[in-house]
């Protein structure tokens, strides 16, 4: 199976820890180390040699960064991972900081002395992390260094290696784009900016232009390389040549050159001893790259990674390609429901058993190259978790009464999903209370109001988080993370520039996939969360209106839980989306299915009435 249950994290290992690095820091004498959670590419997943975050502190969450100074350390986490940092770190050691209190630049320009050192490990910070820390040591009369050897890597003895697995090609069927007319695109775009190369380092970008896939990070299927775009020459992609097939072999060498990863800095230089205009996204690119690049001279432009935007845009073979798999998933979680609703008196059902039947299901497809991320599995309070990961010390029973929030996904050939539900266990028998119902039908209609806006072109995701977020503000609730995320196809399932929230600053344009996923967690009691991933269509004009007005396509199709759905709280509006959409589900998925679970698919999405 894909995913492993392993007891990950936690603060045993902490302090002994904690020692050694600040004993090597004393003996270089320095005062402080910050170390976020990252690898040379900036992923938001990382290699199993990258967590170094996770082998340090115990914190297993996939975001964060600590700063281990001589007599204090703090970690910095987001509202994903408030409850679960209390359990897995060392809190005598370790201080958590929420980065909307506080960002870690500015704890640290607090705690900070004149005189003292602080060390950085310059290829896991973007450059403008990097630059930010950097002002903030020269307003305290401190001093930035950069290490050559990251101080973890030199007490951490049985460090895993740097992955090199297979790189494969992806079909064009898939891609609906040959690799050279991306590549005669993004020239396109670096001439416009008057550039002669573009370093690109993130991983998602190059597998999209070379139309290759590979799977060095768990569930996400890239390679971790570099290249470098030239405006008029051919692509230089840093690979090892073992690691491709005759396929993405043919594939690449047509559309790059192929050289061997040590070469990438000496190219670097290269690039700078000729003065070249160099091309640079700060916020993809460590700044070890920067930093070379600067000394060896070259002109450094910054700007937004070119293959974001239309990497985002999805063309019609990646559209049709989402929504078949999407096809495909739904029933798949179809037969996932049903088989809990059949399952929910017995008690030996838990989180872990769950997850796997999820899996197994999708592996019934026959399509399943992987899950899109690791299963979040979560029973009653384990479900306020926001990014909760289920392990063999954290597994808890589905008990009766209980809600169970299940957040999955899966990485097909055509496309990448990523679904949430969240359900009453026994609801039949042991009715949902009257909060439970409450809390699930407000999200609910925040789920609505985001799945039926008409918006303008130019409209931004923080324009529509509001929108989202408003029946539960008007509650007095809220959820502590984004409405929604970009994602990928065939790729990352958290993917830019796109997104949904406050800080989501790129206008919606067609084609962009995103996912709807507003949430309400009650602490020590349960978390509701119900996801759908949707996608930006062409505007089209309204009777009577005077502008074209865009609207989102729901790509996810399986049933919500109507044991939790309070009617009284729906408007007839609401009321009418949720039936049309219980019905688009049962229209496209029933001629797959059989049996008990057809009949049950029909129960679950019949119309509801109002009361």
């Amino acid at each position: 199976m894909f995913q492993s249950y392993e007891n990950r994290g936690g603060p045993k290992h902490c302090a002994e820890r904690i020692k050694a690095l600040r004993d090597v820091l004393k003996k270089q004498k320095i005062d402080g180390f910050i170390l976020p959670r990252s690898d040379k590419h900036l992923n938001e997943y990382v290699a199993p040699h990258d967590e170094r975050l996770l082998w340090l502190t115990g914190f297993s969450g996939s975001a964060g960064q600590a700063i281990i100074m001589q007599n204090k350390a703090a970690i910095f986490i987001d509202g994903r991972y408030t409850l679960q940092v209390q359990s897995e770190v060392d809190l005598n050691l370790i201080t958590p900081v929420s980065i909307t209190d506080q960002l870690p630049s500015q704890w640290l320009g607090e705690k900070l002395k004149r005189g003292q050192t602080i060390a950085i490990d310059p290829t896991l910070h973007s450059v403008k992390s990097y630059e930010t820390f950097l002002e903030v040591a020269e307003q305290a009369g401190a001093k930035l260094i950069s290490v050559n050897k990251n101080p973890v890597d030199e007490i951490w003895q049985d460090q895993p290696n740097i992955p090199e697995n297979p790189v494969i090609s992806h079909p064009k069927k898939y891609a609906g784009q040959d690799p050279s007319e991306k590549i005669e695109l993004i020239q396109e775009k670096l001439k416009e900016k008057q550039c002669e190369a573009f370093v690109i380092t993130a991983p998602e970008s190059i597998c999209w232009l070379f139309n290759i896939r590979g799977s060095d990070i768990s569930h996400t299927p890239i390679m971790l390389a570099n290249a470098i775009i030239h405006t008029r020459a051919k692509p230089e992609l840093f690979l090892k040549a073992d690691r491709l097939n005759t396929r993405s072999s043919e594939l690449i060498c047509a559309n790059a050159k192929l050289l061997p990863p040590e070469q990438f800095e000496d190219r670097l230089k290269v690039l700078g001893s000729k003065f070249k205009k160099v091309l640079i996204d700060p916020t993809r690119t460590n700044s070890a790259i920067y930093q070379t690049l600067r000394s060896a001279r070259a002109e450094i432009i910054r700007g937004e990674d070119p293959c974001s935007l239309p990497k985002a845009k999805k063309n019609k073979a990646e559209i049709e390609g989402s929504r078949q798999a999407h096809i495909r998933d739904g029933i798949a979680v179809t037969k996932f429901l049903h088989w809990v609703s059949e399952n929910s008196t017995n008690k030996e059902l838990d989180e872990i058993s769950s997850a796997k039947a999820l899996e197994n299901f999708r592996i019934e497809t026959r399509a399943l190259k992987d899950i899109s991320f690791e299963t979040i599995s979560g029973a009653g309070p384990n479900g306020a978790i926001v990014h909760y990961r289920v392990s063999e010390r954290s597994n808890r029973r589905l008990n009766m009464g209980d809600l169970y929030l299940v957040d999955s996904g899966a990485q097909y050939q055509d496309g990448t999903t990523d679904i949430t539900r969240t359900i009453a266990i026994d609801a039949p028998t042991t009715k949902p209370t009257g909060p439970m119902r409450r809390h699930y039908t407000l999200v609910l209609k925040a789920h609505i109001n985001l799945a039926t806006a008409y918006f303008p072109k130019g409209t931004r995701g923080c324009d529509l988080d509001p929108l989202v977020r408003a029946p539960l503000w008007q509650a007095g609730l809220d959820f502590a993370h984004g409405t929604g995320h970009g994602v990928g196809s065939f790729l990352s399932v958290h993917e830019g520039p796109q997104g949904i929230s406050r800080r989501a600053t790129v206008p919606l344009e067609p084609g962009m996939i995103l996912s709807n996923e507003p949430g309400y967690y009650r602490e020590g009691a349960y978390g509701i969360r119900l996801e759908n991933l949707i996608l930006v269509k062409e505007p089209e004009d309204i009777t009577g209106g005077e502008q074209p007005m865009m609207q989102f396509e729901t790509l996810t199709l399986a049933p919500f839980d109507r044991h939790l759905i309070d009617c009284k709280l729906l408007s007839k509006h609401e009321l009418k989306w949720l039936n049309n959409y219980h019905k688009a589900v049962y229209k496209t998925l029933s001629p797959e299915l059989k049996g008990p679970v057809k009949a049950w698919l029909k129960t679950a999405t019949s119309t509801i009435k109002p009361e």
